[in-house]
Formats: structure tokens, sequence, C-alpha cells
């Protein structure tokens, strides 16, 4: 795709790299068969080759404008274009670029940028999230069913067990799981535990700067991801074998940190070792000597829902299917497992009809086959799922706990 940026933002310091982003682009096409905006919406704005075809006229004109932004924010980043995509397009990357220029020179509507302001205000923070939503639950019964809906039931964290391995891990405690499910890292820990491997939390560390990041206030994001390593950073001199993160989209954003703070000075060298530290839960488990739980199966018939963030960011797609039915657990099988559920971080807030009529479609996908059960990797998709199925949806470690 031949470019030619307009003298406006030829000194902007992300455009060099969106320039290259789009000159890799040869609009086949291919990515809208697999994107899930466009599969629902057939615009071709809302498909990633419109939108990438927005954000060069955008740079190309110098001029934003509200119905390109309109398009953008339809976007899941969901990455399921990058699966799909012959050419190796770096569409995440480019859609976070864009959306960033687009924040800069628009202003939002008041009653957007206070929504957006709340999110990245109460969502990482769990000392604020954690009222709120103790909060909603007390109120639950008064709230109209469709707001009740997305209020998860309590869950309460039991100990985790007591460091005594020399194998050592670090576990991400991150925001919205923390307080929403807090027993999944709990149970990570429990499990790992029986493997011959101690999982600690960082006292200091928090959220993974997601929140933050994809709603463009990337120096806000920058500052989260900062937060962490200097947590994490005695740990892994010490010699933590890995960091350990139980919610893929957390982890998408971690395995992220080295490129995210590569201009850094200070921070790139341990950015990049942190990055090369990071797994997912999957990526742990896979490696080990499974059969030392003494595991014999769930006993019911599971369906899996691969979050985007596990198969299209980190690549993981089939890893916890794998390790599941090596445990004896009998799964579905799953229609359109590609496509995104709805929730995709704050999306479902943001734009709730679209996240709506997504996860009707994800759950008809995953009940075709009448499942007992939902297991996903990733708490967003897990609280989303949990608002409108019919069966229990909960994180796949839970299957694997050696209490059960």
């Amino acid at each position: 795709m031949r470019t030619q940026i307009n003298v406006k933002y030829l000194d902007h310091p992300e455009v060099q790299e969106a320039e290259s982003i789009l000159r890799s682009c040869v609009h086949c096409g291919f990515c809208t068969a697999t994107c899930p905006t466009y599969q629902e919406l057939g615009d071709e704005r809302d498909g990633p080759r419109g939108r990438i075809y927005l954000i060069k006229q955008m740079l190309e004109s110098g001029e934003v404008s509200d119905k390109s932004r309109h398009h953008l924010d339809r976007c899941l980043s969901c990455r399921s274009c990058e699966t799909t995509c012959p050419s190796g397009v770096q569409y995440g990357r480019l859609a976070e670029i864009g959306r960033g220029m687009v924040e800069e020179e628009l202003e939002r509507p008041a009653g957007q940028q206070l929504v957006r302001w709340l999110l990245r205000k109460v969502l990482p923070y769990p000392s604020r999230f954690g009222p709120l939503l103790a909060l909603g639950r007390l109120a639950r019964p008064l709230l109209p069913a469709a707001l009740a809906a997305k209020v998860p039931p309590a869950q309460p964290a039991d100990p985790w067990p007591e460091a005594r391995h020399s194998r050592v891990m670090l576990a991400l405690g991150g925001c919205a799981q923390a307080v929403a499910t807090p027993d999944t890292n709990a149970t990570a820990a429990r499990v790992l535990d029986r493997l011959g491997v101690s999982l600690v939390q960082a006292p200091a560390a928090g959220c993974c700067g997601a929140v933050s990041y994809h709603l463009s206030a990337h120096e806000e994001g920058l500052g989260f991801m900062r937060r962490n390593i200097d947590a994490w950073w005695p740990y892994i001199e010490a010699g933590a074998e890995s960091i350990v993160i139980s919610a893929s989209g957390c982890g998408a954003m971690v395995r992220e940190y080295g490129d995210k703070l590569r201009d850094d000075p200070a921070y790139a060298d341990k950015a990049k070792r942190v990055s090369e530290l990071a797994k997912d839960l999957s990526e742990v488990l896979d490696g080990e000597e499974l059969s030392r739980l003494n595991l014999a199966g769930s006993g019911r018939k599971t369906a899996v829902h691969c979050p985007c963030t596990l198969q299209h960011a980190l690549k993981l797609g089939g890893r916890v299917e794998d390790i599941l039915r090596k445990a004896g657990v009998e799964l579905t099988s799953v229609k359109d497992g590609h496509l995104c559920c709805g929730s995709a971080g704050t999306y479902s807030v943001l734009q709730p009809e679209l996240s709506q009529r997504l996860l009707t479609n994800k759950l008809a996908a995953l009940t075709a086959d009448q499942p007992e059960q939902i297991v996903t990797a990733n708490v967003g998709c897990q609280l989303h799922l949990a608002s409108k199925a019919e069966v229990p949806v909960k994180h796949w470690i839970e299957l694997l706990d050696p209490r059960d």
C-alpha cells in the first residue's frame, strides 16, 4: 500500500511505525472473513481493511472525523485479523497508534470522556473497584435485570499454600481478577504446589496497564508497567523462573512490556527481561508432569472458550484444550472459536449493544453441544460469558484443582 504522510505528522514519534505497517497491507480482504464486527455489521469500515484505510486517510489528509473515530471505537482489538493475514500486518499496533492520534486531536463528548475516565480510575485499582463491586452485589436485587446480570457473585478466596519449594514463580495479581475471581490465582498456586513449584505474589504489583493503554492513555499505562517491573525485579534477581499470568488479556500486555518500553533508557532492559519471563498459565502447565496431580477428569462435559488474547495475541490456541484432554476432561466441539465473545476489556461497557450481540453468538456456539460447564482463560471473558450463560462459567485451572 502506497502512502504519502501529511507534513503535519512527519515529526510524530509513531508515524514512521504506522507508515511501515500501512505499507505491508496488500488490501486482499482476507481479514474481513474473520473479523467479528465486519461479520456482524457488514460494513467495510467496521472491518480491518476499512479501518486501515481510515487511518491511512487521516495520516495523509491531516484531518480527523467523528465518523472515523466511531468505526475505530467499534474495533474489538481481538487481532483475529492478524492470525488470518497472509502479509503479517500488525493491525493491533496500527490501531493503537491510530486511536491514540485521534484521541490527541479530537475531543470526545463530555459523557464519553467521563465514562473512560471512570474506567481508568476504578478498574485498575482493587481498593476502589472492590468496594464498588461489593455495593453492586448488595444492590443487585434492586437493579434492572440486564445490569444485575453483570454483577458477579462473590467468590471466596482460599489461602495460598505456603511457599516451600526451591522452584519459585511469580504471579500477576492484576486488578479486576483480584477482586471478582480472587480464587483463580489461589487455585493456580495449589496446582503448582502439587507440581513442586511455589507461586508467590509481589505485593506492590498490580494492574498490567492494559486498561489505560487500550483507552489511549498511553503514558498512564506505561506507569503501571514500570510499577510492576519495580515490584517484580527483586524476585527476578533472586531467581524466579517465570511470571505466571492466569488472565490471558494481562499476559498479552505483559508480553509487550519490552516493546512498549524499548525507548525508556531506565526500563528498556528490565522490560525486555520481564517480557521474556512472562508466561500464560497454560504454557507453564503444558511443560509439567500432570500425572502428579492424580486427576481423573472433571466428570462434566465441558466447552472451552479460547480468548482472543490467548489465540491471536499469544498464539496459544488449543493449548488449554490439550491440557484438559490430558487430564481426562470430556470436551465438546465449538464452532467459530476464532470469534470474540464481545468482552474485549472495556468494550462491553463502551459498546454494549454490539458486545451483547457478539455474546449471544458466542454462547450459541459454545452451548450447541450441550456442555455442563464452560471454561475460559481470561477473567473478562469469564465474567462476560457468565452474565448470560445458563451453565457455570469457570477458569480452566479450576478443573485441575487437587482439592476436587
